[in-house]
């Protein structure tokens, strides 16, 4: 049960975290981790870059937090996105996926309902919310004591017809891995993902982590740990967050749904 335990008080950090430095037993812990993934064919197609350099976290910040204001300006962020948005317990009930937003910025509260339109965006340029938001990203970011990233090898991507699907499920176990292993340490980990959002300013990051022709950047992930209150809760599967079994599991075919499994 202690491997349980683990695996549902897994979780995201969309908070601060603790201003320790991680230390180096536990860097080398989660890239072991990492690399105890399986592949295929035992191929370990990933490769990672551990950042800890104050002016390189901050210099990603600070790109984090440009991007973050330039896709909320433009409003691309809420329109790719509003089908994963939930407004109210009702909703969240209803659909049981998405993304429950009764912990809105503050900055956003009085636009709740009216980021998607055309005058919800204008009103929130005209006050500056994204900039403000940015900046909150920046300061996020800025405060992470580590920052990951995370690449794969573009020989085995290119191997095969399948190789780059192999590839990518590898580096998904990988990162699992990793996930798993921040709970195990007291740490959190969260996804840096507006620099990929922004046109330009990936490419801002492969320059700024040297990343060689034959490696490509897949993803950036902060990590740090965290306080003791901020620890996410065991998962309740009957929870409004979470879809029950008989909504994605099939028995014997994919005509009959499972049953039976919805209830602990």
């Amino acid at each position: 049960m202690e491997f349980l335990d683990v695996l549902f008080n897994r979780r995201t950090t969309n908070g601060p975290f603790l201003p320790d430095p991680v230390s180096d037993e536990h860097q080398r812990l989660l890239i072991k981790a990492a690399a105890s993934a399986p592949s295929q064919f035992n191929s370990q197609p990933w490769r990672f870059v551990v950042i800890e350099d104050r002016t390189m976290i901050d210099t990603i910040a600070g790109i984090s937090g440009e991007s973050m204001t330039a896709v909320i300006s433009e409003g691309s962020f809420f329109e790719r996105y509003k089908r994963h948005f939930r407004f109210s317990a009702e909703e969240m009930a209803e659909h049981r996926s998405g993304m429950y937003f009764d912990k809105l910025p503050a900055a956003l509260r009085p636009f709740t309902r009216a980021v998607y339109t055309p005058a919800g965006i204008k009103t929130m340029r005209m006050l500056r919310i994204p900039q403000t938001l940015g900046e909150e990203n920046r300061k996020l970011v800025a405060g992470s004591p580590l920052i990951l990233g995370v690449m794969l090898d573009r020989q085995e991507r290119n191997a095969h017809s399948l190789a780059d699907f192999y590839c990518q499920f590898s580096l998904g176990a990988a990162m699992e891995n990793v996930w798993l292993t921040t709970v195990e340490l007291g740490m959190g980990i969260q996804f840096i993902s507006f620099p990929m959002e922004a046109p330009g300013q990936w490419e801002r990051i492969n320059e700024l982590l040297q990343v060689p022709e034959d490696l490509e950047l897949m993803a950036l992930y902060r990590l740090g740990y965290v306080p003791e209150q901020s620890h996410r809760p065991v998962i309740d599967w009957s929870s409004r967050e979470r879809r029950a079994p008989s909504q994605f599991v099939f028995r014997e075919n994919c005509s009959e749904p499972q049953t039976g499994w919805d209830e602990d």
